[in-house]
Parts: C-alpha cells; sequence; structure tokens
C-alpha cells in the first residue's frame, strides 16, 4: 500500500475544516506555489544574469552585518523545514509519513537554497540595465508571498487540528516551530526591501564628480526616494506646522478632525444602504428563524424593519452622503472644508520653504555659485516647493486615511460578516499593496532619469538665451535649436517610460481588485440563497457598496503612493542643496569692522582655487589711506582673486589680511563688504531703473546721496539727458563697463604687477614703472601698438 498523500479521512479537496484551513491543503499550497515559482522564474533570471551580466567589482560590494543577517536567516528556513519533518515523522507520528508532508520537506530543501543562490548572484553579478536599489522582482515577489502565507496560518487559530491550543509538549514545540519561521519570513521580508547587501552604483568606477546636488547621479538614480525617510520628514516639521499663526494652528487641527470623522462616515454609508434595502425587502418578526439579528444593526434589530416608508432612514443617508461626497469627482461637506481651510496652511508651507531655500542660497559662498547651473537650481526650487505641500495633502488626507479604511474593513467584515470576508478583504489589499510597492519601486529609476532630462533642457535653454549674443556672433542660431531639440527628444523618450510603467501598473491593479470584488460577491450570494448566517440582501449591498468604496480610495492608492515617491524624488534636489553648506561663516563672537584710517594691508598671502595651481604666492603689498593702488598684469595672474579675498569671499590658504590692523577672518562678514565699495571690470547691473542699481550699493540712501554718487562717477550729466532720467531701465543683466585699458590706472600712486605665476614681479608709480622697462612697461606698448594700429584702421575707413 501506497504513502496516502492526506491524513485519513482527510482529502485535499477539504479546505475548510473545524473553523480552520486544512493542514494538508494549507501546506501543498504554500509548497506548490513556492516551488514552482521560484524554479520557474528564478531559471529565467539565472539565464539572463549567465548571458548578459557583468561582475561587479569588489570595492564597489557593501559590506553590511545585515546582509550577513539575510545569508542566515535564508539558510534557517531549510533546517528548521527539516527539524519539523523529522519531529513530526519520528516522534510525534512515527511512521506517519503523507505525501504532503514530502511535498513540504522538498520545498524547504529545494527553494531557500535557490533563493540564496539568487541572492549572491543578484549581489556579485549586474545586468547591463540601470538597476534600481534592491532585489529583482523574483525574490521580491517570493519572499512578499511566503510573509503573506505565514500570517494566513494565524487564520486557523480556532481550528482544533492545529498547535494553537497549547494543550501538550507537541503543540508547544510545534507552535515554536511556527513562530520561528514567522519570525525569519517577516525579517527576510523586511530585508528583503532594504537590500542591504546589493551595491547601489552601476560601474566599477569610483571616480565621483563634483555636482552642485551633492550625490553622483548614478546613486542619485538607483536608491530608494524614501531612503532616509524620517531625516526627510524631520526636515519638513518646520513647515508642517504653522508656529508663527495660532489660526493657521486651528486650521491644521480642523482638518485633521475632519479625517477622523470622514473614516467614521464611511462605515455608515453602506450601513445604512443596507437599512433602506431591508426595509423594502424584508418583512421580518420576533418568530423570524434568522439567527443572530442584533449584530448587524447598531442599536436596531429585525423588529424595526417591517415594510414600512424608512424615510428616517432615507434622510440620514442623504445627510451622510452630503458629509462624505457623491463619489468620484464630488466632493463631500467635510472634503470642502478642509480643502478651504487648508488653502492658508498650504500658502503659509509653500512662503516658508521657498523663503528658507532663497535665503540659504545667497549664504552658500562664491565658489558654489560661480559652479552652479541657474536654470537647475531654479527647477530644483519650483519642483521642490511644490513636493513639500504635495506630500502634505496626500500623507495627511489621502494615504493615512485609505490605510485606515483598509483596517476598518477587514475588522468589520471578520465581525460582522464571518472570517472569510475579512480573508477576501486582507488578502486582496495585501496583493494589491505589495505589487504597488514592487512595481513603483522598479518605476523609480524611469522618473529620475526624466527628471535629470527635465533639468537639462531647462539649463541649456536659459544658458543659451543668456548668451544669445554670442550665439548670433558665430552664427550658430540652428545649432543651439538643434541641441535644444535633441534635448527636448532625450526627455520625451524618458517621459514615454514614465507612462508607460504607470499604463503597466493600472492594468495588473484592475484585475486584483476586481478578482477579490468576484470572489466575495459569490460568496455573499451564495450565502444568502442558503439563508447562511442570517445575511439578507441588504448584506450583499452593504457588503459591495463598502467594498467599493473602499476600492475606490484604494484604486487611487497607487497614484498617491507614485505621486508620494515622485514628491520625495522632486524633493530631493533641493534637500542637497539644503544640505550644501557656507565654506566661508564668520567665527562664533566675531564682531564688526571698525574702520578708522581705512589702511589696507595683505601680508604673505597665498591662495589656490584647487590644489593643483597656486593663484597667489606670498603676496604683501599695503594701501595706505587716500591712496590709489591699481593691479596690473596678464589674464589669470590673480587681479580678481585679489579682490574676492579683500572681501573675502574666500579665505588665503596662508597668510594675512587686514584694515585697520584688524584681521578680515575675524569680523563679521557683513560689515566687511558693507565698509567697502566696489566697480567690477564686468558691471552686471539688475534689470531694473539706474536709480535703483545706484542704491543697491546702500539700499537705505536717499536721492541725495545717489546724485552725489553720480556726481562722482562723472555719469550724473549723462544721466540727465535720458528722457526718463534716473528711472531709466537698464536691461537684462545691464549695460557692461570694460576696464582693462592700462590709462585708466597712471594716476594711481602705487602700481602692482602680477606675473601670470601669482607673484609681484614690480611695483611704482607709472613713470617709474616705465622707466624699468620690465613687464609693465612690456604691457604699455602693446597697447600703444594696438591703439595706433586701430586708429590707422579707423582713419582708412574715414578716407574711403
Amino acid at each position: 500500500m501506497g504513502i496516502q498523500y492526506c491524513p485519513p479521512n482527510i482529502t485535499l479537496s477539504e479546505v475548510w475544516v473545524n473553523n480552520g484551513l486544512s493542514v494538508c491543503f494549507m501546506d501543498t499550497v504554500i509548497s506548490a506555489t513556492s516551488l514552482g515559482f521560484i524554479l520557474l522564474f528564478g531559471c529565467i533570471q539565472l539565464f539572463f544574469y549567465r548571458k548578459y551580466a557583468t561582475v561587479v567589482e569588489h570595492y564597489a560590494l557593501p559590506y553590511s552585518q545585515l546582509f550577513g543577517l539575510q545569508m542566515v536567516l535564508c539558510g534557517l528556513m531549510p533546517a528548521l523545514g527539516i527539524l519539523r519533518f523529522t519531529l513530526q515523522a519520528l516522534i510525534f507520528e512515527p511512521g506517519m509519513i503523507y505525501g504532503y508532508m514530502i511535498l513540504y520537506l522538498l520545498n524547504s530543501i529545494i527553494v531557500w537554497p535557490f533563493v540564496c543562490l539568487l541572492i549572491v548572484r543578484e549581489r556579485n553579478y549586474m545586468l547591463p540595465s540601470v538597476p534600481t536599489k534592491g532585489h529583482g522582482l523574483v525574490l521580491l515577489i517570493f519572499w512578499t508571498g511566503n510573509f503573506v502565507a505565514q500570517n494566513l496560518i494565524l487564520l486557523n487559530i480556532k481550528n482544533p487540528g492545529w498547535f494553537f491550543k497549547f494543550e501538550n509538549a507537541k503543540d508547544i514545540i510545534q507552535f515554536s516551530l511556527f513562530l520561528s519561521q514567522y519570525l525569519a519570513s517577516g525579517v527576510v521580508f523586511i530585508l528583503g526591501l532594504k537590500a542591504p547587501g546589493i551595491p547601489s552604483i552601476r560601474h566599477s568606477d569610483s571616480f565621483s564628480r563634483l555636482h552642485p546636488f551633492g550625490d553622483d547621479e548614478e546613486n542619485s538614480s538607483s536608491r530608494s526616494p524614501f531612503s532616509n525617510f524620517w531625516a526627510k520628514s524631520k526636515a519638513l516639521v518646520p513647515f508642517i506646522w504653522p508656529s508663527k499663526s495660532f489660526k493657521l494652528q486651528i486650521y491644521v487641527i480642523v482638518c485633521v478632525i475632519s479625517v477622523v470623522a470622514g473614516r467614521v462616515t464611511n462605515v455608515y454609508v453602506p450601513l445604512y444602504s443596507k437599512y433602506i434595502v431591508d426595509s423594502l425587502t424584508t418583512n421580518v418578526n420576533a418568530s423570524s428563524n434568522l439567527s443572530s439579528p442584533k449584530r448587524y444593526y447598531v442599536g436596531l434589530t429585525f423588529e424595526d424593519l417591517h415594510l414600512a416608508f424608512r424615510w428616517d432612514f432615507v434622510l440620514i443617508y442623504v445627510a451622510l452622503k452630503v458629509i462624505q461626497g457623491g463619489g468620484a469627482g464630488t466632493s463631500g461637506l467635510l472634503s470642502n472644508l478642509r480643502s478651504f481651510l487648508w488653502i492658508s496652511v498650504s500658502q503659509y508651507t509653500t512662503r516658508e520653504v521657498q523663503v528658507k531655500f532663497f535665503g540659504h542660497l545667497h549664504r552658500l559662498s562664491l565658489r558654489w555659485h560661480l559652479q552652479r547651473k541657474t536654470g537647475e537650481v531654479l527647477r530644483a526650487m519650483d519642483r521642490g516647493t511644490e513636493s513639500v505641500n504635495n506630500i502634505l495633502n496626500y500623507l495627511i488626507f489621502n494615504i493615512v486615511p485609505t490605510v485606515a479604511d483598509i483596517i476598518i474593513a477587514i475588522v468589520y467584515f471578520a465581525v460582522f460578516f464571518n472570517g472569510w470576508f475579512g480573508l477576501i478583504v486582507f488578502v486582496t489589499m495585501v496583493v494589491y499593496l505589495a505589487i504597488t510597492f514592487i512595481i513603483t519601486e522598479w518605476r523609480t529609476k524611469f522618473r529620475r532619469t526624466m527628471n535629470q532630462a527635465d533639468n537639462e533642457q531647462r539649463q541649456q535653454a536659459v544658458d543659451s538665451l543668456l548668451n544669445f549674443e554670442t550665439v548670433k556672433y558665430y552664427a550658430n542660431e540652428e545649432f543651439e535649436i538643434s541641441r535644444y531639440g535633441r534635448s527636448i527628444r532625450k526627455y520625451q523618450r524618458e517621459e514615454w517610460k514614465v507612462n508607460a510603467s504607470v499604463s503597466l501598473l493600472n492594468m495588473i491593479q484592475l484585475f486584483i481588485i476586481n478578482i477579490g470584488l468576484l470572489v466575495g460577491s459569490l460568496l455573499c450570494v451564495k450565502m444568502i440563497v442558503n439563508h447562511e448566517a442570517g445575511l439578507t440582501a441588504g448584506d450583499y449591498v452593504l457588503f459591495t457598496s463598502y467594498l467599493m468604496q473602499l476600492y475606490t480610495p484604494l484604486n487611487f492608492f497607487g497614484t498617491y503612493y507614485r505621486v508620494l515617491q515622485r514628491c520625495f524624488i522632486d524633493m530631493e534636489n533641493m534637500m542637497d542643496l539644503f544640505k550644501q553648506e557656507a565654506e566661508i561663516n564668520d567665527e562664533p563672537g566675531a564682531e564688526d569692522l571698525q574702520i578708522r584710517d581705512a589702511h589696507i594691508e595683505f601680508k604673505d598671502v597665498c591662495f589656490n582655487y584647487v590644489p593643483e595651481r597656486q593663484v597667489l604666492d606670498n603676496i604683501s603689498f599695503s594701501v595706505p589711506p587716500g591712496h590709489t593702488v591699481a593691479l596690473v598684469g596678464p589674464s589669470g595672474a590673480g587681479k580678481t582673486s585679489i579682490i574676492r579675498l579683500l572681501f573675502r569671499f574666500y579665505d588665503p590658504t596662508s597668510g594675512e589680511i587686514s584694515i585697520d590692523g584688524q584681521n578680515i577672518k575675524h569680523v563679521t562678514q557683513a560689515s566687511l563688504r558693507k565698509a567697502v565699495g566696489v566697480v567690477p571690470q564686468d558691471t552686471v547691473l539688475f534689470n531694473d531703473t539706474i536709480q535703483y542699481n545706484i542704491k543697491y550699493g546702500r539700499i537705505e540712501s536717499d536721492d541725495a546721496d545717489m546724485i552725489e554718487a553720480s556726481r562722482g562717477a562723472h555719469i550724473h550729466d549723462k544721466i540727465c539727458t535720458f528722457p526718463q532720467r534716473y528711472d531709466t531701465t537698464v536691461g537684462e543683466r545691464g549695460l557692461k563697463l570694460m576696464a582693462h585699458r592700462l590709462s585708466t590706472v597712471i594716476h594711481a600712486n602705487n602700481i602692482i604687477v602680477l606675473s601670470s605665476e601669482g607673484q609681484i614681479t614690480e611695483q611704482g608709480s607709472h613713470d617709474d614703472l616705465l622707466a624699468r622697462n620690465g613687464l609693465y612697461a612690456s604691457m604699455w606698448n602693446e597697447q600703444l601698438k594696438a591703439s595706433d594700429s586701430n586708429e590707422a584702421s579707423n582713419s582708412k575707413q574715414e578716407e574711403e
């Protein structure tokens, strides 16, 4: 006689036995599903890795103790399976070996080692496609399904055929094995989402480029947008709670209360639908043979439900619908009230984010501003500000309420219907959410690359328009148009991937939702027809309306999650900019600069922008009060760098700069820069009036001060010739003045000549330097020759 597959008096077709699932059925489904899935799709994955994958360099492999824990737990699962089989066959029921036990044992010793093999392969090899930071879909789906299966075992708590009764040592040992498997599968599931052993870079290239947003692009595109979730959430706290306005704080509290009230309303709307249907279809009196009628109503019994005109039910139902809303696209009273109050809160958040971000940009050092891309920074600010508001809206008013609705629905159906309905809702929700999370995480890289392409497109447009004059000089209009067109096509390719993956996810979600609705509806109709559990036609209306009411926000849950994910991605650029720290900061306790004689001194100053090239080498000179000192030299000699050091845009690598004996490193930057005036060689003005630009040097000055400054600069008479005088607009970026000619410095008390190596080669008056016949004299003679050549050319043109 062969081995029986199930124990005596039990068949595989018997699913629900003694208020629980059959052990034979449960182990068979879990084992067959696991074996079939992992062997089929795991082998396909190994085939692709074998054919297309490349080896990850050893230094790119992350070291993590969590990876070691992940491998230990995956290795523990087959050991637990073998131990369970051994105890069952040799101790608990000696010689009683059934087919389902052998299948479960094969599942344990085949599937989990195969899982370990996939983990090692994903860790040490990488496919040529751009990866997400994490495991592949095969392992993620397997770990999710395995953990769900362990939770389904908990449905058998009331089944005496399982081990939850704790009557003897056998039950305690079996429960201990189950608890070990449950904890191990749960931790493996969580570690699978974190993927501690998977490299987060695409290439074995350790070179990291300087990027204005901090992280290199490959790392940025591969990490989860929810990484450092708590740190990002903590950064949002100052913008969430309107601490500066008591009225807005009341608004926030009212909005939260409206969310809670909405959850209560969602329970009673389908409940009163049932009351109305039952009042029209049921004539039940106290002698009815339906059991436990009171458990379907709150404060009502079947005796209250005669065929009568229950106008009170209708009025309450309509009132609840007014509060809840009429369905998709129609907002209810609570929603409209919340939206109205949240307008002011949202504006507060937007204002706080933008002002703080704008102030942070102005506090960053000159080095950062010289390497920034203006269009990219502005785009990051726009997207980041919008994302902060969207995160608050979707998290507080959509995602959290939807999760609460799911939990309430599972508990409600399990208590007031029976466990099967709770199980159907639970499984549908778990599968739906798991698939949504997995596919959405997989889509992350598409969204990031689209953002990057969007930044590049915006930057190219801004850069080209700002340099329109150069474009026209070289007749490169068509080149710029073509380049911009290529950037748009690149963006649209990435946009297509984002939209196509959304369509795929929506189709899968639709399939899962309607499978759950079909199974639940069939079960409900069957129980009503067979008069089981006292269900009535109203209960079918209750079930379907509640389920569809739940599925409506659930159908958008994937959208909420995607939007929340997109918002975190969009916010990353702005948060990375917030992480940028100013290179030059005031010392603790720094005092304002005190001006007495305005004596400036450079003493043994050395400076470099990068270690490879020295810009200034032991520069020493002084500027006595009332003297004019000029800096001349070839391009790149360090003239501009000396001015930047004086304004403390940078600190010298060595040496000291002082004003009236005060080291400028020990005074506040604001007082230093207010005490020193500058007219740079490339004067870029604001796109505003002449009056605005002149007063910008001292904003609090009046018109008399402005005119006096204009007369000192010998431009007052010229300004008066303009039709709008000082109200004349100067245009974008202003009018450029070039001050490179040596003739502008011949009256200086001291002229300092810098060499291309950043050293002082000569200094003295104009006449002294010409007499020395050195570098200054050579530069002067070259300029005279260029001037004579221009004059001759102009004369020839006039004669023609």
